[in-house]
């Protein structure tokens, strides 16, 4: 049967940068500033005091300690507290084409073949810029690809659930070269006034490309063992935003309108789940925790991270085992695992196995398991 191989993998990283302190001293001036607004009800007992942020309380909570964004500027003024990205005319490049653009140029170059043989191109992300037409066809216009290109979101499983598709498309032979491109945005969606979030996420885009065995031998790839996914319907993390706000003559800018999560709940019930479907994965492949190298996860917080690993492990994970790179990417949505995977790949020897799994909002989860192959 032909199988599936990862030849290339690009990251296209936004111009700005925002570490902990400037957004703690931006939220900071936001709280003391409505503090002040409210100073009688807040003396009458009527209103809560906001909370300053800290460095070291975002350090504790997530391990994150800077994200790259699409505009620091807009962010970092307490007067407005989101990026400011001016709309586009429609005959220009949009910009989650744009980033797509950059990080599959990369990606291509990277497997050493030209965008005309790509035969799918798959945008997998947790927000998309606008309903239609797809961005993966404006995609596919900009690189000059063939064949056909969509859309699809599963929140932060988007690039692994892509990846399942591509791999069944591949193995099945109706296609031979599949695009995964997941341009995330995640500072659009993000409430950079709630102190139990304001740090959490960053933006970046990640682009995969899949190629059937067959066209591959020559090169180093990863062959994928295989992919199994699993979504379980909860509202512990959840957006609002859709197309119907405006029937319904709400808010668009209510805080239910962006990112909110239980964050305890999360914690609670994902972990488990995670750590049973990449065990449960890799017994279905005659596999177990210590036949794993690496453990390319899903970037949301440093402790979901550990304790994940040292369940499939069964011991404590090393940083060459479990990769981290939210610490200075912050939680990119579906494109994390993908950037663990872009930068911690290149030291694995031939027949090492990998595995790369996404998690979050749905809930959804997807592992794909790797295999590294040298050049024949």
């Amino acid at each position: 049967m032909t199988q599936a191989v990862i030849t290339g993998t690009g990251l296209y990283t936004p111009p700005d940068a925002i570490d902990n302190a400037a957004l703690v001293a931006s939220f900071n001036t936001w709280v003391d500033a409505e503090n002040a607004r409210h100073t009688e009800a807040i003396e009458a007992g009527e209103r809560e005091a906001l909370a300053h942020s800290s460095e070291a309380f975002i350090v504790k909570a997530s391990g994150i300690e800077s994200r790259y964004v699409m505009n620091a500027a807009g962010i970092l003024d307490p007067e407005r507290m989101r990026p400011y990205l001016a709309e586009r005319d429609n005959d220009a490049p949009s910009i989650q084409a744009e980033m797509g653009q950059a990080a599959a140029e990369e990606a291509l170059t990277a497997a050493g073949i030209e965008a005309s043989g790509i035969d799918l191109i798959i945008v997998a992300c947790s927000n998309l810029q606008r309903p239609y037409p797809a961005v993966a066809v404006e995609l596919q216009a900009l690189l000059g690809a063939g064949g056909y290109a969509f859309d699809m979101n599963v929140a932060c499983s988007s690039a692994t659930f892509a990846i399942d598709m591509a791999t069944n498309a591949i193995r099945a032979g109706s296609l031979e070269r599949v695009l995964v491109v997941s341009p995330e945005i995640c500072s659009a969606h993000l409430n950079f006034r709630d102190r139990d979030s304001h740090f959490i996420f960053g933006d970046a885009c990640t682009a995969v490309v899949l190629e059937a065995d067959h066209l591959a031998r020559e090169r180093e790839h990863f062959t994928v063992l295989g992919a199994r996914l699993t979504t379980r319907f909860s509202n512990a993390i959840r957006n609002n935003f859709g197309f119907l706000d405006r029937l319904a003559d709400t808010d668009p800018g209510a805080v239910d309108k962006l990112f909110v999560q239980e964050g305890r709940k999360v914690f609670k019930e994902v972990c488990p789940m995670v750590a049973e479907l990449i065990l449960d994965h890799l017994e279905s492949q005659s596999l177990t925790g210590e036949s794993v190298t690496r453990l390319w996860l899903h970037q949301a917080n440093r402790h979901m991270n550990d304790l994940i690993a040292k369940r499939v492990l069964g011991r404590e994970p090393s940083q060459e085992e479990a990769p981290v790179i939210l610490d200075r990417f912050a939680n990119t949505s579906s494109a994390g695992s993908i950037i663990a995977l872009h930068l911690h790949r290149h030291d694995l020897a031939e027949g090492d196995i990998g595995v790369v799994c996404s998690f979050g909002a749905g809930y959804s989860a997807g592992s794909v398991i790797l295999r590294k192959g040298n050049a024949c």
